[in-house]
């Protein structure tokens, strides 16, 4: 018998936007009609990430998001608003404004897999790519060139630069070395916090090698570098290998003087493999397995207290995407713990949590009237079996209270028979379960 025991009389902080995503909704068509939007709204994610956008026509494909598709003729005079071509990029940051999120916009290109890079080549001049930046920025924020005046804070200065290595004869993200790298960030760093002193500026959206992010950071403290929020990207199988990653790259971050900065994984999924395990972990992302694995990881990094974000990649339509069916857009098994841990964010305070197996994962939350909790089984060995679970609760009057399954045969259901009676509840749960249980 497994304890999870949850003091809502005791808070250790506030909940943290652990359910923000990559790329925004899919407003339906006027033919062939289907579309994600108010699904989209109800799950009430924070903030949708836009990198890779630009693969998809239906964001605006080729000329949407993307600097050097915004900025079409890099020899053009950055100051005159005929140089840009905003419409594409507008709609879509009206798009995620229009379900009740907040673009997290990528500064850069997305990743080319092709023989012939275009967005990933470093730009000509270093300068003139922070003025270019830094005029998209203000067409956004500012109302710049007929542009917006949105709330948009967190600008991120390129994508996963350290993909692949200064060798390499196929760089996808980033086509000069770690050096010039590294002379990229800090003039546009520098150039646009300058500008936007109340905005957060940050990068680099590391691919996740700790011996090039400790480089950079040190390469960025020597030249005394503005970061607001240090991101970065870990795919992988365990909830606890998560978690240490984390807490290493914090290590890293206060080891240079960034301790203040904001820590964001803003790239994560389920992937035991990216060559021969790739084709099973595509089939967990969209299946429970991967809707637990979300649900776990969630509550682990809300825990560990070293991560301020979690952005999921992806929610734009592809193989990645737990959260809605490729083709119809109707709601996934991993669309429903980004709707749970939304009901939880909005109570506000975490409460104290424990549990006595480690394949049990928990987040409760209370705004000191109403209280929830997210219990997740999950296991990363396919023949781990059924756990009997208690549920104990403490500091509140959870008795009557609901409860919730999401498993492989239950979308959301009540669970049958299952009732709090004096602070307590005894539950069996099948690998990759995710209960929840509020009043």
């Amino acid at each position: 018998m497994s304890t999870v025991s949850i003091h809502f009389d005791k808070t250790v902080g506030p909940i943290r936007p652990m359910h923000a995503v990559n790329n925004g909704p899919y407003p339906a068509g006027t033919d062939q009609k289907r579309g994600n939007a108010p699904a989209y709204a109800a799950a009430r994610i924070p903030y949708a990430r836009t990198h890779d956008a630009a693969f998809d026509s239906r964001y605006g494909g080729e000329h949407t998001v993307d600097v050097h598709s915004i900025f079409t003729n890099f020899d053009a005079d950055p100051y005159d608003p005929a140089s840009y071509d905003f419409p594409c990029t507008d709609k879509y940051m009206k798009d995620i404004f229009s379900v009740g999120t907040k673009p997290f916009f990528r500064l850069g290109s997305k990743i080319e897999h092709g023989v012939k890079k275009y967005g990933t080549v470093p730009p000509k001049d270093f300068n003139k790519w922070a003025v270019i930046c830094e005029h998209i920025i203000r067409h956004y924020t500012e109302g710049w060139a007929d542009g917006f005046t949105y709330d948009m804070e967190y600008w991120e200065i390129w994508n996963e630069p350290d993909l692949d290595p200064d060798d390499s004869t196929n760089k996808r993200c980033w086509g000069g070395t770690e050096v010039e790298f590294a002379d990229l960030y800090a003039i546009a760093a520098k150039h646009l916090k300058t500008c936007f002193p109340h905005l957060k500026i940050g990068g680099p959206a590391s691919a996740g090698d700790e011996a090039w992010m400790e480089r950079f950071l040190a390469r960025m403290q020597e030249r005394n570098v503005p970061i607001d929020f240090f991101s970065w990207h870990w795919y992988w199988t365990e909830p606890s290998d998560v978690v240490a990653k984390a807490i290493r790259v914090r290590a890293l971050m206060e080891r240079f003087g960034y301790g203040q900065a904001e820590s964001i994984l803003n790239e994560w999924n389920y992937v035991r493999g990216w060559v021969d395990e790739f084709v099973y972990s595509i089939k967990q992302i969209i299946g429970m397995k991967g809707a637990a694995f979300t649900a776990a990881v969630m509550s682990a990094c809300q825990d560990c207290g070293t991560v301020d974000m979690l952005m999921y990649y992806d929610a734009r339509m592809t193989g990645m995407n737990g959260l809605f069916d490729l083709y119809t857009m109707e709601p996934l098994k991993g669309y429903y713990p980004f709707y749970l841990f939304a009901n939880l964010y909005g109570l506000g305070m975490q409460a104290e949590a424990a549990s006595d197996d480690a394949d049990l994962y928990v987040t409760a939350a209370t705004d000191g009237n109403r209280c929830a909790a997210m219990i997740t089984y999950y296991a990363e060995d396919d023949n781990k079996g059924p756990r009997h679970v208690t549920l104990r609760f403490d500091g509140a009057d959870l008795d009557g209270a609901k409860i919730y399954l999401v498993d492989e045969t239950n979308t959301m259901n009540e669970y049958f028979g299952a009732q709090v009676k004096n602070g307590e509840v005894k539950l069996f749960l099948y690998r990759n379960t995710i209960v929840y249980v509020e009043k």
